[in-house]
């Protein structure tokens, strides 16, 4: 299998595993993707999503050698977004934990992703203008977002390769660490989220990743809307007893129900 997903205590791990093509990713490859994240998005056992490659790299983007030359490429392309937008459409908080390269279709896998940690030893690139190619797997709408329009077509037009210190200053990753301490780094923010209110959590994720596209007014209304959301469940409550009690909420993402929250 090209994709293999591990869950443990709460965090579900998917892992690229083509480590021959140094994770490079084929149709197949996509169209697992796209399964294995559209069913861990409904799977409510499930508080975070890690998303990684085998072998010391990350991804080093889509298979050239692999492209049929006998289909269309629109059906490829169909393909591959399907696969990026399910992994937007994921809820519960993702991180990409990267080591080795992470370029083309790869660097924008780890981008889809909510946190980026990655070793020391990482690079980055929007290699497709060096492929006489353009950017895909969602990087056009990533990048802008992520690092304003500008610095998104220094990345896309010039095609550098980027070490991870500079990716990290140009806002592509959160955290870069020693590549010896890059699981436990990586490990250590997925228990933290785990630990959080799931419910709360998927709607300020939400929240952020539609406020492109809102005015101030309407996001706003969302977050009202969120907030009453969060105070109709049985974490905010939970919360609010830890911090009377003076200890660490146990948050679960239950409903209180109407008869709790009108008593």
């Amino acid at each position: 299998m090209s994709v293999t997903t591990e869950r443990h205590d709460g965090v579900a791990t998917v892992t690229v595993d083509r480590r021959d093509r140094r994770n490079a990713l084929d149709r197949e490859s996509f169209r697992v993707l796209e399964a294995e994240f559209t069913a861990l998005a409904a799977d409510a056992d499930v508080r975070v999503v890690v998303v990684t490659g085998a072998g010391g790299d990350f991804c080093s983007g889509a298979d050239l050698s692999a492209v049929d030359q006998d289909a269309h490429p629109l059906g490829s392309m169909e393909q591959i977004n399907r696969a990026a937008m399910a992994l937007h459409r994921v809820p519960q908080p993702t991180i990409a934990k990267v080591d080795g390269v992470a370029v083309g279709a790869g660097l924008n896998l780890a981008l889809g992703c909510d946190l980026v940690v990655a070793s020391d030893r990482a690079r980055f690139s929007e290699i497709f203008s060096k492929r006489g190619l353009s950017v895909d797997f969602g990087g056009s709408w990533l990048l802008v977002q992520r690092v304003g329009l500008h610095v998104a077509k220094e990345l896309c037009l010039l095609s550098d390769v980027l070490p991870a210190t500079r990716a990290v200053e140009m806002g592509i990753v959160n955290r870069v660490v020693p590549a010896d301490e890059l699981d436990a780094a990586v490990a250590a923010w997925a228990d933290q989220l785990a630990a959080g209110p799931p419910t709360a959590m998927t709607l300020t994720k939400r929240l952020l990743d539609q406020v492109a596209s809102l005015s101030f007014e309407d996001a706003l209304d969302r977050e009202a809307h969120a907030q009453t959301v969060n105070l109709m469940g049985s974490d905010t409550s939970e919360a609010f007893a830890a911090f009377r009690d003076k200890r660490e909420p146990r948050f679960t993402g239950g409903w209180q129900g109407p008869s709790a929250a009108a008593g």
